[in-house]
């Protein structure tokens, strides 16, 4: 019986800690993929867009 109760305390810490692995690994990752939005909205923003002439500024359409 003593065996069968340390068993079950060592695979619930063992559980819990996997747990806590995985909410580290997301919080990672959800910084990460903040700070590449970020990357590529600063990216996009630094491309200057056509304001004047035909070039960029105008949508051909056919029906």
């Amino acid at each position: 019986m003593d065996m069968s109760l340390s068993l079950l305390v060592d695979t619930s810490m063992q559980m819990q800690q996997s747990q806590q692995n995985q909410n580290v690994q997301t919080t990672v990752l959800k910084k990460t993929l903040d700070m590449q939005a970020q990357t590529a909205m600063k990216l996009l923003d630094s491309i200057p867009l056509a304001t004047s002439g035909s070039v960029g500024t105008q949508i051909n359409t056919t029906a």
